[in-house]
């Protein structure tokens, strides 16, 4: 079985991002990216309603750090510590050797090329450092922004999931994306 371990936390390195670990200082972007309706339309969790809701998310960020059950940085542009957006391998499965990626970016970064370099730098630490066999992404149907991140980082559609979701009494569809290691490069 996979074994990882977060402790110290590892900061990476992009062209142009650094992907730092969260802190309580991120109160305020942290609850600009998970309040904004039109940002989170495509991701089936509850909007943050206060500073108060961001912190409790900074701090299950950080307990599935400690407990190596995932792992997620902020990311930041290299000449400015603020947050931009999170990106993470947000489930890791130690057993099967894989893990479930996410990604978030502030509406502001959009159209920048950002998340689909992020995503480059995770995959490429899930494989080379973490050793996964196989990395999914779990996304959207409508959400072609995030499709075409994948695809330009080689996953393969696996499987289009019919109203396998249920919030808030609606049911949602889901496309689960992936990559194998064996074809990473």
């Amino acid at each position: 079985m996979l074994s990882v371990n977060f402790i110290p936390f590892p900061t990476l390195f992009s062209e142009r991002l650094i992907y730092r670990e969260i802190n309580e200082n991120d109160v305020e972007q942290v609850f600009q990216l998970r309040s904004n309706p039109e940002n989170m339309k495509f991701i089936p969790r509850p909007l943050l309603k206060n500073h108060q809701d961001s912190l409790e998310h900074i701090k299950m960020i950080k307990e599935k750090t400690t407990n190596n059950e995932g792992i997620n940085w902020v990311v930041c542009l290299k000449d400015d510590p603020k947050m931009i957006g999170l990106v993470g391998h947000y489930i890791i499965k130690p057993e099967h050797y894989r893990s479930e990626i996410g990604y978030m970016i502030l509406p502001e970064y959009h159209n920048k090329g950002y998340v689909t370099e992020a995503v480059k730098t995770i995959i490429d630490y899930g494989f080379n450092v973490l050793n996964l066999n196989s990395i999914e992404a779990v996304i959207d149907p409508l959400n072609m922004a995030s499709e075409k991140v994948l695809q330009k980082n080689r996953f393969i559609k696996e499987a289009h999931l019919k109203e396998n979701i249920c919030f808030e009494g609606s049911f949602l569809d889901s496309i689960i994306y992936s990559l194998l290691k064996r074809n990473y490069k």
